[in-house]
């Protein structure tokens, strides 16, 4: 479902997303206006060592919450019709320097929905191994100052329900981790060419 949009203006454009104001027509005839931030979607990863029931994180400053978060590898599609998992696959190794033999979809979600369009799908990365970060890839900005680590799954579990990750995209992979490890899911996850409609 799509309300008819009436009119669009670009009150301002950056470097990923534009701020725009819409006025929208509503089912009943009537009309209301919304502004957001568009999105090109984004991609993230939960890599998971299950002999060591632990998962790989980073540290990374966001500067607009002024913090630092405990996150999972991500980041954007950066082209138009990039496809998904070599999207993931690629900021595994880009921010982690992880490969992964098996790949499962844990979650999709959209992260702020009144206020930006942002799509987000969320992989289980299983079978890590060492890798080199793509040629010609540098850490740039917040990404040179990263550190990586690794945390016991419950150990996270625990500090999302504490409150001491807050990372949007951290806490939703985690805790879709830890629902399909309880529910015995695991092995029942969508597979990597699953539909994503909001992306469609």
């Amino acid at each position: 479902m799509r309300w008819p949009v009436l009119r669009r203006e670009v009150l301002g454009s950056g470097r990923v997303s534009e701020f725009v104001d819409e006025v929208v027509e509503t089912p009943t005839g009537a009309t209301m206006t919304r502004q957001f931030l568009t999105h090109p979607g984004a991609v993230a990863v939960v890599p998971w060592d299950e002999e060591r029931d632990e998962v790989v994180v980073l540290r990374q400053y966001r500067h607009p919450v002024g913090m630092e978060l405990v996150e999972i590898p991500a980041g954007l599609l950066d082209e138009d019709g990039e496809d998904w998992l070599d999207a993931a696959a690629r900021e595994l190794a880009e921010e982690v320097e992880l490969a992964a033999r098996r790949w499962d979809v844990l979650v999709d979600m959209v992260t702020t929905p009144g206020a930006c369009e942002e799509s987000l799908r969320i992989y289980l990365a299983r079978g890590l191994a060492p890798t080199a970060r793509p040629d010609g890839f540098e850490l740039e900005g917040e990404e040179a100052e990263m550190v990586t680590a690794r945390v016991g799954r419950q150990e996270l579990v625990d500090a999302v329900l504490a409150g001491r990750c807050q990372s949007p995209t951290l806490v939703a992979g985690v805790l879709a981790l830890e629902t399909a490890r309880l529910s015995g899911r695991l092995d029942a996850l969508r597979g990597t060419d699953a539909p994503w409609p909001i992306r469609a």
